[in-house]
């Protein structure tokens, strides 16, 4: 390590004081985090043009809630992605097929949000994305300061998991026996508390542990935790169309 910081590449340096237990290139694990939010910009610039199409569509809410065409593209919608997610996770490291799965999932996902900003007011929309970047840009610096001290949040999987399946599992409940104003602003809060803790576990795993072809799974990861970050955000600042 201390050959690289003797070149004086500031790059090479700051990627082995940001690892301190690298053994790889310092130069090699920069590439591969810069090629991860590379991919991770498109995914959510084609989300944000995908909902724009979906929200400036004004009839798209009521067609959504008010024929059972609208029920039944919402609920596919909620089905593709789990679809699309297997072949995904199959093929991850199969260039030029697992860009093309991430593309299909990514459009998946961003129909999905569509829809849900299209039956929430404007107002919470703007809310929910700005709470969204800053929550997401101060947690992703926050994990690599911590890094670069050593720190590892690999001890967060256990919890992490066990919460997540909790929280699904509340989620399917609410189907049938539907949450009170109170109960879902908890629900949200928890949620948020949950995914701001997966970004912290995911970028720790970016900047540690991914091998150089994961860069599919490890953007999709990076992904679904900002989606899930604004859905709740959205779930809570928002009140949603009867």
């Amino acid at each position: 390590m201390s050959t690289y910081l003797k070149d004086g590449d500031v790059e090479e340096g700051a990627a082995a004081s940001l690892y301190p237990m690298m053994t790889e290139n310092p130069e090699l694990r920069w590439a591969f985090i810069r090629k991860i939010y590379a991919i991770l910009t498109v995914q959510l610039l084609l989300t944000v043009a995908v909902c724009a199409v979906v929200v400036a569509l004004h009839p798209t809410a009521d067609f959504l809630v008010s024929t059972n065409l609208g029920r039944f593209l919402f609920n596919a919608s909620l089905v593709m992605p789990f679809a699309i997610l297997i072949p995904m996770y199959i093929f991850r490291q199969m260039h030029p097929v697992n860009f093309v799965f991430l593309g299909l999932y990514t459009l998946s996902i961003s129909f999905l949000v569509g829809f849900a900003c299209a039956l929430t007011n404007g107002r919470a929309v703007l809310e929910a994305a700005s709470v969204t970047v800053v929550l997401f840009l101060s947690l992703t610096l926050y994990t690599y300061w911590a890094a670069r001290r050593g720190h590892d949040f690999q001890f967060l999987r256990p919890f992490l998991f066990s919460s997540l399946t909790t929280l699904i599992f509340f989620g399917f409940l609410q189907l049938f026996f539907p949450f009170s104003g109170i109960a879902s602003m908890i629900y949200s809060i928890i949620g948020i508390i949950i995914f701001s803790g997966y970004v912290i576990y995911d970028t720790d795993d970016l900047i540690k542990r991914y091998s150089y072809d994961e860069y599919i799974w490890a953007s999709c990861r990076l992904y679904l935790d900002i989606i899930n970050l604004f859905l709740l955000l959205l779930r809570l600042f928002g009140s949603n169309r009867e």
